[in-house]
């Protein structure tokens, strides 16, 4: 057999007919003309060297050699039609992999859209990176992941950022604290008791700052803390004061009170970031509009900032 002149519309046609039986119902349901056919079948012979169909009762039967080669072709011929339903789920999102990197307080955002989405996508592999900005902005740089999650995302001409939450910042204090219960509260009062702070360069941190400077004040005595939980902690212990997202705080958090401060809660925004010169995988493309679709399912509507529309659409409608 030269299987070099074979080719899978050899492998159809011949497989429409030995099922029907007849070059001319192979022919109408192939939508092409019986002398085609018949063509087809003539070079399907002549690559395989054996007598493939025999007339029998006014029906085309296979061979011996035409019956395994029927079975041949159907495995050919299903096994690329499973791979032709494999490229159509991997192109509608519902397959494949991507990667995410997000910000240490993104985690307690994130996981309430990735968990319906990956009960919806079980075939779909996402891989989550969590670290400090100054880590999430050195991944960005070197494209290690499809998507970021930014409050404060990069000023590079590459990135591509859609709005789909508020991020609210309060000030926390213990719940023994002087001023817990006060109707409202002005900076100005807390200024000489300890701030916990993240790191420099942390989102929450730079943007609790920059409100300070507008107002004209400064902080006294600060104590740096790696993580937003150990923060939270030590408020809680009575360690000092701290500017935190609502997204940290627990459902209940008796231990803390959120202080009516003039003036906030600071507004920021966790944003979506994709860089416009990296190929975004149809997995990934199919999280974002899960997450622009099932939005106000899995957040408090308190928190609600869909503005995922205009990304997807700067996106284009095909990857």
């Amino acid at each position: 057999m030269n299987i070099r002149h074979l080719t899978f519309r050899l492998l159809q046609v011949y497989a429409v007919v030995v099922r029907s039986g007849s070059v001319s119902e192979a022919a109408r349901q192939l939508h092409l003309t019986q002398p085609t056919v018949s063509q087809q079948l003539k070079r399907l012979g002549e690559a395989v060297g054996e007598p493939l169909l025999e007339s029998r009762q006014g029906r085309l039967m296979p061979t011996e050699a035409g019956s395994e080669l029927y079975r041949a072709s159907r495995e050919v011929l299903d096994r690329f039609g499973d791979f032709d339903d494999y490229l159509e789920a991997l192109r509608g999102g519902e397959r494949g992999r991507f990667s995410i990197a997000l910000v240490n307080t993104a985690q307690y955002v994130l996981p309430r859209l990735l968990g319906p989405y990956s009960q919806a996508f079980p075939e779909v592999d996402v891989t989550v990176h969590i670290g400090n900005r100054r880590q999430m902005l050195t991944r960005f740089e070197r494209q290690d992941d499809d998507l970021y999650v930014f409050s404060h995302p990069p000023s590079l001409a590459q990135a591509l950022a859609g709005r789909f939450l508020r991020n609210p910042l309060v000030v926390v204090v213990p719940r023994e604290h002087r001023l817990a219960g006060r109707d409202s509260v002005a900076m100005g009062e807390l200024l000489k008791e300890r701030f916990l702070l993240r790191e420099p360069g942390s989102a929450t941190r730079m943007l609790f700052e920059s409100w300070l400077q507008e107002q004209g004040l400064s902080l006294g005595p600060t104590l740096q803390m790696a993580s937003n939980e150990a923060i939270r902690v030590g408020v809680a212990s009575g360690m000092g004061l701290a500017v935190l997202s609502e997204h940290v705080l627990p459902p209940e958090h008796s231990d803390l009170v959120v202080l009516p401060v003039t003036g906030l809660p600071i507004e920021s925004h966790w944003q979506f970031i994709v860089r416009r010169d990296r190929r975004l995988p149809h997995a990934a493309l199919g999280f974002l509009r899960f997450a622009e679709g099932h939005l106000d399912e899995c957040v408090e509507p308190r928190f609600l900032c869909n503005e995922l529309g205009a990304m997807l659409a700067g996106l284009g409608s095909d990857p």
